[in-house]
This record gives C-alpha cells, structure tokens and sequence, in this order.
C-alpha cells in the first residue's frame, strides 16, 4: 500500500504558506507533504525522518527540487541541531504527521503490526532497543506501566503476566507470537479489534519514545518559530492528541487566577506564545475516510506563534521504565 498523507488540504490551509518562507516537514515519509508545500508556494523546505529507509526518495525530491529542499536524517528531538545544520534560525511553519507510516506497517520485517508476520522490532530509527528486547527483559510491574499508560490497555496486567510466564519457556521472537499470546490470555477474538491492537501501539510508542520525542519537538517549534509562523499537528491517537492540545493550551490561555498557594501578586504577567484561532480540532471528513482508512482517527490541531518569550516548560510526562537499563541488558 502506498502511503497516503492524512488531511493534506486541511494541514496546507492551516500553514499558510507564503512564497519565500521557509518550512520543516517533520515527518517526510514518502515525501507527500513536502511536495505539496512545494507546489503550493515558492518555498524552501526542510525534511526530517528518523526512519534510514526514507533516504531514496529524500535524495530524489531534494535533486528535483532545484535546490528549494534539503533534508536531514533526524528524530524529532534533533529539529533544532537540523535547522542549524541547514543555516536557518528561524522558520515561518512546521508540519507533523505522527506515527506510523503505511509503508513501515507492509514491511513484515520491521515488525510493526502483527498482521503480517515478522521480527518484533517496531524501531522507526532501526537501532537502539527493540521490542523483544522489551518483552523479554522488562519486569512485570514495567510491562503493566507501558501497557496500561502508552497502550490505555485495561487488562494490562494480564497481558504482561502472560509474556513473563511465556518467556520462561524461550524467548519471544517473533509478531505473531506475541499476538497469539496477548490474544490467548485475554481470552480470544471477541470483536472487530484485535486484543493485541494497544499493546502492540503501548510497545512501539515506548521502544520510540514518541511521547518524548513529541514534547522534545513542541519546545524546540516554540523557540524556533517566527511571530506569525504556524505549529500544525496531525496525530493519531489520545496520548499524543492529549499532549498537543494540553501544550497549545497551556501557552495560549492565562493561569487561572488566584488561590491560597499563589496569590494573584505572586503571579507573573502571562504573555501567551502561540495564539489558537480555531480552538477545537480538526477532524477528516466522511469522503477522506472512506478513501483512506488511516485518516479514521487523525486529529489536527494548530496555532501561529506569537511576539511573545518562549516558556520552556512542558506539561509534565509520567516517568515510565529506563531504556538505558534495558540497553545495558541486551
């Protein structure tokens, strides 16, 4: 299946992009946004994918661009090292569409979903940890806290007592026996879902570190925009939504007033640094679902940057197991 960016004429509309501006596509992917902004305005644009896989079709749109993109093998964490490699101090808009591609899901071997059989890796970047590294080394009680947080998975528990009495017997190595297993213990296929659906997402956001990476991007778009420029997101499901919409919030409304811990003279003057014009999100329309089943769950949220200091503070993440400690295990 090719891959199909989500909401392409909503996320284009809330960039506004201008001949002569420059923009950060965050995650190039196949390409499809970066082209687009392309052909919507004379623009320069930088792109970013920390999956290695990307690399052909970057280096063919950046030799057909003529000279108008470049791009840079990063993670969302590097945006800032990645504008300053290009030369760029400031930019007038960045675009995310988060998570997982199309064409990272149809290759079997990078193991990220269990419909189609194959090594359980889930890494976007290739390296580092992987998701059997995961389920075989981690605790039960860590298991629980990913399932339960990055998974919003119920039945946590029960899915992570039945990897470590699994792994006893040998080690889990493969998708579809991890789906076999979580399905088993929570008691077969009941609907439409796979009971394996939120812990395979819970464990692919972890082995990633999206949330992080996501939060990591947030504060360096804050620094980095120009007053006017535009933050546009499209993400895929709650967590990331959540943290989006907590973060657009947080800098663009006032602290409620007053209370007996910080009284209202204790408080410094709040000077918002992004401005929501439209407060609610944005969802796809009926047409574009029906098309493309990935835009099902997309939601986009956007907000143009004000004159205002960035704040360098971020709605506080749950603390979740070490991947350092894994690191030194494997």
């Amino acid at each position: 299946m090719s891959h199909l960016p989500v909401m392409m004429p909503q996320a284009l509309d809330a960039l506004n992009l201008q001949d002569g501006g420059r923009y950060v596509d965050c995650t190039f992917g196949a390409g499809g946004y970066s082209k687009a902004m392309l052909d919507a305005a004379d623009c320069q644009v930088l792109a970013l994918d920390r999956d290695p896989s990307v690399q052909k079709d970057a280096d063919a749109l950046v030799k057909s661009s003529g000279g108008r993109v470049s791009f840079q093998l990063s993670p969302f964490s590097g945006l800032e090292a990645a504008l300053q490699a290009n030369g760029w101090d400031q930019v007038d808009g960045i675009v995310l569409d988060i998570g997982v591609s199309s064409m990272q899901i149809d290759q079997s071997e990078r193991g990220f979903s269990f419909m189609r059989d194959g090594p359980l890796d889930m890494r976007m970047s290739q390296s580092g940890i992987s998701a059997a590294d995961v389920v075989n080394q981690l605790d039960e009680a860590g298991l629980i806290r990913i399932f339960r947080v990055y998974g919003e998975e119920k039945r946590a528990r029960r899915a992570a007592q039945a990897i470590v009495e699994r792994r006893q017997q040998s080690d889990l190595e493969t998708t579809g026996q991890l789906a076999d297993l979580i399905e088993t213990a929570m008691g077969g296929k009941k609907g439409r879902i796979h009971p394996a659906t939120k812990v395979f997402q819970a464990l692919r956001i972890f082995v990633n570190d999206e949330l992080g990476e996501l939060a990591a991007l947030l504060l360096v778009a804050e620094r980095m925009l120009k007053p006017t420029g535009r933050l546009v997101v499209v993400a895929f499901h709650s967590l990331e939504d959540r943290l989006v919409k907590t973060f657009l919030r947080q800098r663009s409304e006032a602290p409620s007033i007053g209370s007996r811990h910080a009284p209202v003279m204790d408080r410094p003057e709040f000077h918002p640094s992004f401005n929501l014009v439209k407060r609610g999100v944005i969802v796809p329309d009926a047409t574009e679902i029906k098309t493309n089943v990935r835009a099902r769950s997309a939601r986009l949220r956007w907000a143009i940057r004000s004159d205002a200091p960035a704040f360098d503070l971020l709605p506080e993440l749950l603390q979740m197991p070490d991947l350092n400690a894994l690191e030194a295990r494997a």
